[in-house]
């Protein structure tokens, strides 16, 4: 099978686009053939080695993982023993990303645990934008949230991957959306379903004096102490992506400032896993939720989609296709 390998650690240029061996699935586990994935932060958080942490986890000097990619969209090819959820042509999808990546390939493996049945609504292209972004906006919100109905939330980032799921789940969840975005976004941000959004180059919502009962940083690039500055007493804070500067700070200050007071701060990892994306899966279908796409590259040029998730300019999820068809 084809897929993109990468050996070292370095700038998306390390790439390689090769044959190799295909995947065997154990006991537990699926093997798809994958039609789709798409680009996450992880990724090139991965392929950098950024933070130096990240040698720790997966390799001090070269890379554990040799295929990348978190997201999979596709049909079951054959199933491991003891799988009784899924059968050969159902069609999938998931994060595999606590199972050693691989989605970068033709095939991919997955236990069956992280996976759930594509929505009917959706193409593979849509669906593969859908398991990480989605599952990582849903956890920030409802289960460190605490999302509660009426509730006033700020979503920073809002036209992200993570930011855009966020908006609309927070919106399922009855709660009072502030989004904030460039300029560009606005339109596409007010059309997800927030009440209201705020142009982050013209205006600053920690010097606004409004308040939240929970903010949710898709996008972290502002000091911790400006988010408390717009929290209400009693708001929570939830970090899920961003700078790692701001990371750490969270890391560190976080428990602090919340011992010290009212408000509770904190950064949080997604927890890959089936029934979170089978619950967005319904919201999909009852359209609710709808995954936002930027573009498609085909799976060759995925060090051209990498770099462009780099620059910043996404609006969106960024998808890869391996030209099966639908």
């Amino acid at each position: 099978m084809k897929a993109i390998v990468n050996t070292e650690y370095g700038s998306p240029d390390v790439l390689r686009y090769e044959e190799v061996e295909k995947p065997v699935p154990k006991a537990g586990e699926v093997l798809v053939r994958v039609h789709a994935s798409s680009i996450n932060a992880g990724d090139w958080h991965l392929l950098r080695a950024d933070p130096w942490m990240v040698r720790l986890m997966f390799g001090l000097t070269k890379p554990k993982i040799s295929i990348l990619g978190a997201d999979i969209a596709g049909t079951v090819e054959s199933v491991g023993e003891g799988v009784t959820t899924f059968a050969a042509g159902d069609a999938v999808y998931g994060d595999i990303s606590n199972a050693g990546f691989g989605a970068f390939a033709e095939y991919a493996v997955a236990p069956e645990s992280m996976l759930a049945k594509k929505p009917d609504t959706l193409t593979f292209e849509e669906a593969a934008t859908v398991p990480a972004a989605s599952v990582t906006a849903l956890q920030a919100l409802r289960d460190h949230g605490k999302i509660a109905a009426g509730e006033r939330v700020l979503i920073n980032g809002a036209s992200g991957g993570v930011g855009s799921f966020a908006v609309q789940l927070a919106k399922h969840f009855g709660a009072e959306v502030t989004g904030v975005c460039s300029t560009r976004n606005l339109e596409r941000v007010h059309a997800l379903g927030a009440n209201h959004v705020i142009d982050y180059t013209q205006e600053d919502f920690a010097a606004s004096g409004a308040q939240y009962d929970l903010i949710h940083a898709a996008n972290g690039n502002r000091s911790l102490f400006d988010y408390k500055r717009a929290l209400l007493p009693k708001g929570r804070y939830i970090m899920s992506g961003g700078e790692m500067g701001q990371f750490y700070q969270v890391m560190l200050m976080g428990a602090i400032v919340s011992m010290m007071g009212s408000r509770k701060m904190s950064n949080m990892l997604v927890s890959p896993n089936g029934e979170d994306l089978a619950f967005v899966s319904g919201l999909i279908d009852g359209g609710e939720v709808v995954p936002v796409i930027d573009r498609v590259y085909p799976l060759a040029e995925v060090p051209d989609a990498i770099r462009y998730m780099e620059s910043e300019h996404a609006q969106g999820k960024i998808a890869i296709s391996m030209g099966v068809a639908d």
